[in-house]
């Protein structure tokens, strides 16, 4: 998936600052398109869990990317944080 996706067992026990500004430069990658096909699905999904370890930035930029997406797509992408909250 993406090259920072957990390549690591101890992510859990990286600071959470540092957490966050991992998940939001996954965020970024699906956003624009660094490196990946941009996917805004992947992006809202990891803003959205950037956000709730605490980046302010990723929760503005998961706000601009929902306006301009579905309520599929919005429902698909929050249900895929759940998923990877719930294992992670």
């Amino acid at each position: 998936m993406a090259r920072f996706e957990m390549l690591e067992g101890d992510f859990g026990a990286m600071g959470t600052t540092a957490q966050a500004d991992i998940l939001f430069e996954l965020g970024m990658m699906y956003a624009t398109g660094r490196d990946c096909e941009i996917d805004v699905v992947a992006a809202h999904k990891w803003f959205n869990i950037a956000a709730i370890k605490g980046s302010v930035r990723a929760a503005e930029l998961r706000s601009e990317l929902s306006a301009a997406m579905s309520k599929t797509d919005i429902a698909k992408a929050l249900r895929e944080a759940r998923e990877w909250m719930t294992m992670h």
